[in-house]
């Protein structure tokens, strides 16, 4: 689909694993938007396997991997499946995961078994070896290798839930990873509630397929729905899973390769260096190692990476997919939300720009409250609230909003509380200052004495006379 669209690069200049390829896709990520494609390296210094990298890297691409032709019609089907799917009360927002899971279950879309995969041509349980996969060492201080775009499969040891989610996996050698799951994640909860029970944790992870099953990965579902049930509503087709041949676990048949394993809740190792979305190196810090047990592919695999580091870069595109599907779920529980944004500059969880129906005093604080105790927008370091009619996608309008509302002695709520594990910022690991400003238009019962300004806007009446006119006066140059 990508090189039907030209939006493919072939490269087959021989090039290293190591820094070379991370070199190269920073400049076309980061270059004119002429510029910016996905990118096959067929020639990769020691290895067979080439290397696909930046294929969600521009809003066109990461749009068409989730099946559609503009990241906003993921709001609107999503929104259309829980208005047909869920009951329109407050019931709706209690039942949290609960009623987008019996949606998408509704959907008819549920993973499939299958006994037969592609990704299982190739099986290695005797000697299974990770040294035939060009796994990226993306900067100078890194670690060592890192695996960047997996789907890596666990499930809860009591409830037996699956989940799936994308963490960074460090090579240590041919035998062994370590799993960057933080301490907010589920895979991270799985161990602790196996560390408990003194079990180990089943882990499968996978490499490519499709690429809604790889995106699912990223995105921040509730425990209770299955991220392959959310990719199956996107593909509009179920996920084909096929049981792993050492591990009680199912992957998507379709992936282009499997490494299977476990993990030991009590073999933790030094993780890191390494360079990561917020400009600067994760510090080393002790993460689980992941044994492997067996490698299964295709007879001829792909292998899919992607590059982590100053923003914007291909991770901004899938995160931007992730606020575009999660705007219906967020006005389950915040209705007066109309759009949020995430600014590439935030790296996700340091910015959130938010527009709201303002209807009473003090209704910007209570969002922000809302937004602080809800899923993983609680590690938001900065929410600002602005009314309804101001774009939040366009964050020069948001700033200059800001800017002009805002009394910095009373409109802003500096509050502690939990931070993204990355955030070097934070006076502790995990946990520190976030602020909230209230950007909106101030009411009297809000303490403001005087009168606020009216908004400056053209006439409707004039405007329509412009429009009427607009293609006579020849300025139109499209």
């Amino acid at each position: 689909m990508l090189e039907g669209r030209r939006e493919l690069v072939r490269v087959t200049t021989p090039v290293s694993a190591a820094l070379e390829i991370t070199e190269i896709v920073e400049r076309v990520s980061k270059g004119p938007a002429e510029r910016n494609k996905a990118l096959l390296f067929e020639n990769v210094t020691g290895y067979e396997m080439p290397v696909l990298i930046n294929m969600f890297g521009s809003a066109e691409r990461m749009a068409w991997a989730l099946h559609v032709d503009a990241l906003d019609d993921l709001t609107r089907n999503l929104g259309k499946l829980i208005d047909l799917r869920l009951p329109q009360n407050a019931g709706a927002a209690v039942g949290r995961g609960v009623g987008l899971l019996n949606a998408l279950r509704a959907a008819g879309i549920k993973p499939r078994k299958v006994k037969n995969a592609p990704v299982q041509e190739i099986v290695e349980t005797e000697n299974p070896s990770l040294d035939d996969l060009p796994i990226l060492t993306c900067w100078p201080n890194d670690g060592g290798p890192f695996v960047t775009l997996p789907q890596v499969v666990t499930r809860d040891p009591v409830k037996g839930v699956r989940n799936v989610g994308m963490y960074r996996l460090q090579k240590v050698d041919s035998r062994t990873l370590l799993v960057h799951w933080q301490r907010h994640k589920g895979g991270a909860e799985h161990e602790r509630v196996a560390k408990a029970l003194g079990k180990r944790v089943p882990v499968a992870v996978a490499l490519g397929g499709d690429p809604a099953c790889i995106w699912a990965a990223s995105a921040p579902l509730p425990p209770d729905i299955d991220e392959y049930l959310l990719a199956g509503w996107l593909r509009g087709k179920p996920v084909e899973l096929v049981d792993c041949v050492t591990q009680p676990l199912s992957v998507p048949a379709e992936a282009e390769v499997i490494i299977e394993g476990y993990v030991d809740p009590n073999d933790r190792r030094p993780e890191g260096p390494f360079g990561d979305h917020t400009g600067y190196y994760t510090p080393v810090e002790p993460f689980p190692a992941l044994h492997v047990t067996a490698v299964t592919r295709r007879r001829d695999p792909i292998y899919p990476a992607t590059v982590v580091g100053i923003p914007p870069a291909e991770d901004y595109w899938m995160g931007k997919a992730t606020e575009r599907l999660f705007l219906p779920l967020l006005r389950l529980f915040l209705p007066e939300i109309v759009d949020f944004a995430m600014p590439a500059p935030g790296v996700f969880h340091n910015l959130v720009l938010v527009s709201i129906r303002k209807r009473f005093p003090g209704h910007a604080r209570k969002v922000m409250h809302g937004l602080w105790g809800l899923a993983l927008l609680s590690l938001a370091k900065a929410v600002v609230i602005v009314d309804e009619w101001v774009d939040v996608q366009d964050a020069n309008v948001v700033a200059w909003q800001a800017l002009g509302n805002v009394d910095w002695s009373r409109d802003v709520v500096i509050s502690d509380g939990p931070t993204d594990q990355l955030d070097h910022a934070s006076y502790h690991n995990a946990f520190g200052g976030k602020i909230g400003i209230d950007a909106t238009a101030k009411w009297p019962e809000e303490g403001y004495t005087r009168t606020w300004p009216e908004v400056v806007r053209m006439s409707p009446e004039v405007q329509a006379r412009i429009d009427a006119l607009w293609k006579d006066l020849g300025l139109n140059h499209d």
